[in-house]
């Protein structure tokens, strides 16, 4: 999905009336398949431009295109059938405790399923195999039938990646996943996500505190302090 910012601006859904918009002023293209990592301290707009891009926060300046297409002047069911093409994966995976792992990695594919096959996987998961395939990249299929509330915080954090490879969204929007994750299996991750996302010509948009992370797997970093652009550069640079 081809992604156009043009002095796009956000708030932030629990800023006071008066605080300044998150995000301000933030004009960049992305092209379709492309990977970007957005680094920047905390308070700089990341997650903000993640809303933002996922159609979950409408813009407070500016425009968002989406494939050519500003979202908010799509009739009520365009704008839904859209927003079933991205996926947005938090920090903290909203993951039922007393769910069952293939279930909660299942959820990726609910935009793109139907109400009743939505209720029916709740009892009989459809598409265990495709489970387990997103499972097993980031070292979890052990844990297919697992509660979730058996699982580690890093481990939770791995099936929230691993419910965005199982979405069929053509626009990844991960925020922050190496949070609760040790060097080795933040490097897992990040390899597997990129490696996913390339292999089925998805954009991906990941938000990182590390770095050396960003720069080691991204070809392009976009840089933000406070709610502005600082930089936009190959990784090289």
């Amino acid at each position: 999905m081809k992604i156009a910012l043009k002095g796009l601006g956000g708030r932030h859904p629990a800023a006071p009336p008066r605080a300044p918009d998150a995000l301000r002023g933030l004009t960049l293209e992305v092209a379709q398949g492309e990977q970007l990592a957005v680094i920047g301290p905390s308070g700089a707009g990341k997650t903000t431009l993640l809303h933002l891009l996922a159609c979950a926060l409408r813009p407070s300046a500016g425009s968002l295109q989406l494939d050519g297409r500003d979202p908010w002047l799509l009739p009520r069911p365009q704008l839904h059938r859209l927003r079933g093409q991205l996926f947005l994966a938090p920090q903290v995976p909203p993951l039922p405790p007393r769910q069952r792992v293939v279930t909660a990695a299942l959820a990726g594919r609910l935009p793109q399923i139907g109400l009743w096959q939505s209720l029916r996987s709740l009892f009989y998961p459809v598409g265990i195999a495709q489970a387990d395939e997103a499972l097993a990249r980031f070292d979890l299929s052990d844990k297919l039938f697992d509660r979730v509330d058996r699982l580690s915080g890093g481990e939770r954090q791995r099936v929230g990646l691993a419910r965005a490879l199982v979405s069929d969204a053509s626009l990844l929007l991960v925020d922050e996943p190496l949070s609760a994750l040790d060097p080795t299996r933040a490097t897992q991750a990040v390899a597997s996500l990129t490696g996913a996302a390339r292999e089925r010509g998805a954009t991906l948009v990941a938000t990182l505190h590390h770095v050396e992370m960003a720069l080691a797997h991204f070809p392009r970093i976009l840089g933000l302090r406070d709610g502005e652009l600082a930089f936009d550069l190959p990784a090289s640079q």
